[in-house]
C-alpha cells in the first residue's frame, strides 16, 4: 500500500487541522479542509493558513492537484475557493452537500441558492475513486456529523474529519441540522473496519487536559482506547452522544461560517458600496444551549 506524506496544519483558534497529502513519488498533492482566518469580532478576514499551506507547497516543490472538503463546517470558514484561484486545482466535496444546502438555503431566506453543488468543481460518491499522483484515493460517506460528511482513504492513511477525535478525546457531535448519532456510529464502524494499521487523522483537536494538539492515530488505538467506542454497543453510544451533545453549544461561528461554506468558501458578494456581508438568522436553531 502506498504510504502518503502527510503535514497537518493546526488552527489554534479553532481547533482545526488542515492537511497537504503528498504523493512522494510524483511531488503531486491534495489539500483538505483549508481554513480561511475570521475574526468574529472586528469582521476581519485574513488568509495565513491558506498561505502557510502555499508556502509549504512551494518550500517542497509540490503540485496541488486537489483541494478537498469533508463537509461543511460550522466552526471556520473554507479557503477552498482562495486556494483554488492560487493553485487552479479543482475543487471537492461529497454529492450529499446537496441535502446540506438544502437545510441552510431555508434557513438564511435564500430563495434563489442553487442547491446542486455547482460551488464545487467535483461531487464524489460513496465509493468513488480518484488520484493524487500516482496515490489512489477512495471515498467514504460517513454522515452523521452532518449528513454530507465523508472520509478520504489516501494509501494507508485515512482523513475521518467530524467522525473519531484522538483516542483520548471521543467522538464528534451530531446536533446539527441534518445531524444522527445512529448514522455517526455506523460511519465511524465503517472507518474501524479498515485494517488495524491505517492512520487516522482527525479534523478536530481540543488538546484534552492541555496536552499539546496531535490528529494523527490508527484504526487499532481507536478500537482499544477511544471510550466512546471501545466496548460500546450502538445503543451505549447513541446514549453517550445524545446526551453529551445535549450539554453543548452551538460554535461560536456556526451562522457565520455555513454561509460561506455552502457556497465552497466564496464570501457574499459585495454591495453597492464594496463592502461583504454576513447575514446571522435570530432564533434560527431553536433549543440551542445557551453558551
Amino acid at each position: 500500500m502506498h504510504k502518503p506524506d502527510v503535514t497537518g496544519f493546526y488552527d489554534a483558534r479553532t481547533g482545526s487541522i488542515q492537511y497537504v497529502v503528498a504523493d512522494p513519488a510524483t511531488g503531486k498533492c491534495a489539500i483538505i479542509d483549508p481554513v480561511l482566518d475570521f475574526d468574529e469580532k472586528s469582521g476581519s478576514t485574513a488568509t495565513r493558513n491558506a498561505d502557510a499551506i502555499l508556502d509549504h507547497v512551494a518550500r517542497k516543490g509540490l503540485t496541488v492537484e486537489w483541494i478537498l472538503d469533508t463537509h461543511p463546517h460550522a466552526d471556520h470558514f473554507s479557503a477552498a475557493r482562495y486556494l483554488r484561484a492560487k493553485t487552479g486545482a479543482p475543487t471537492a466535496i461529497g454529492e450529499h452537500v446537496k441535502g446540506v444546502q438544502r437545510i441552510w438555503k431555508t434557513i438564511y431566506n435564500w430563495p434563489d441558492f442553487a442547491c446542486d453543488g455547482s460551488q464545487w468543481d467535483r461531487l464524489f460518491t460513496d465509493g468513488e475513486t480518484f488520484r493524487i499522483g500516482e496515490l489512489k484515493a477512495r471515498v467514504i460517506h460517513s454522515p452523521g456529523h452532518t449528513l454530507a460528511s465523508i472520509s478520504y482513504v489516501i494509501g494507508d492513511a485515512a482523513f475521518i474529519h467530524d467522525t473519531l477525535f484522538m483516542p483520548d478525546s471521543g467522538s464528534a457531535r451530531a446536533d446539527f441540522p441534518g445531524g444522527s448519532a445512529s448514522d455517526l456510529w455506523r460511519s465511524i464502524q465503517a472507518i474501524l473496519a479498515l485494517p488495524d494499521e491505517t492512520r487516522l487523522f482527525t479534523g478536530h483537536d481540543y488538546c484534552q487536559g492541555g496536552r499539546e494538539a496531535r490528529w494523527e492515530s490508527t484504526v487499532a488505538e481507536q478500537k482499544a482506547m477511544n471510550p466512546h467506542v471501545a466496548g460500546k454497543t450502538e445503543a451505549d453510544y447513541v446514549n453517550l452522544r445524545e446526551a453529551r451533545d445535549r450539554t453543548l453549544p452551538m460554535p461560536k461561528l456556526i451562522l457565520h461560517a455555513l454561509q460561506v461554506n455552502v457556497r465552497g468558501g466564496e464570501l457574499p458578494p459585495a454591495e453597492d458600496n464594496g463592502r461583504r456581508y454576513l447575514k446571522i438568522p435570530l432564533d434560527a436553531l431553536p433549543g440551542s444551549v445557551w453558551g
